[in-house]
């Protein structure tokens, strides 16, 4: 890509990953997250949101690999989808998290677009060697029964698509807790620090089926 044809996302995504190097051996399985907010510690102290928290537990379990945060505050999936083969070839993953998709949803867009460009995505990191972990999200109930219901259940097809691992809802626990406004920021769309450690746990247990 030509200089004067990147974008200002681009630039942030680069100065995102271009830091997540480290001292790993060749072979090191690498796990790139291209995510949003929710994985890009918005509103967060740096080091406490679930990506980081991720780092940690594979250290404390002792599984030598390396993580790529490649989320960028307010991406959609199209803007992940165009971000995506740039970084792929940059950093060669084996393994992809794509949690993006509630932006969509918050601007309306259509489903069927978004389904597309998820699609696109798991297409391109399996060609590019890379084991694919789609995370799901809802929406709220005001959204209307069907669409809440199609738009989660896209998700699932695109995982079926693809053989790609699935977490169907990256905030189970935490939007339907029994009172869920303790849990996120003053703004009620972002998790709190404290929601945190519940959201790795809910992508733990399928991405641990992939790197075994």
């Amino acid at each position: 890509m030509r200089l004067g044809t990147w974008r200002r996302r681009d630039f942030i995504a680069a100065a995102l990953v271009g830091a997540a190097g480290g001292a790993f051996a060749a072979g090191t399985p690498v796990i790139m997250v291209v995510g949003d907010s929710l994985s890009a510690e918005y509103g967060l102290k740096r080091g406490t949101g679930w990506v980081p928290l991720l780092e940690q537990r594979l250290a404390r379990e002792k599984i030598p690999a390396r993580v790529v945060n490649a989320s960028i505050s307010g991406d959609t999936t199209s803007g992940g989808r165009s971000r995506l083969p740039a970084l792929l070839q940059q950093h060669k993953p084996t393994h992809v998290v794509i949690e993006l998709g509630g932006n969509d949803a918050l601007r309306g867009l259509p489903l069927a677009q978004t389904g597309e460009n998820l699609s696109q995505m798991a297409d391109l990191a399996r060609k590019a060697g890379a084991r694919v972990l789609l995370v799901g999200m809802q929406v709220p109930p005001n959204y209307g029964s069907a669409y809440a219901r199609q738009f989660s259940d896209l998700f699932a097809q695109v995982a079926r698509r693809h053989q790609a691992g699935l977490v169907p809802f990256l905030l189970e626990g935490i939007a339907d807790a029994p009172d869920p406004l303790k849990l996120f920021q003053a703004d009620r769309i972002h998790p709190s620090e404290e929601a945190q450690p519940r959201m790795l746990d809910n992508v733990w247990p399928e991405l641990k089926k992939q790197l075994k």
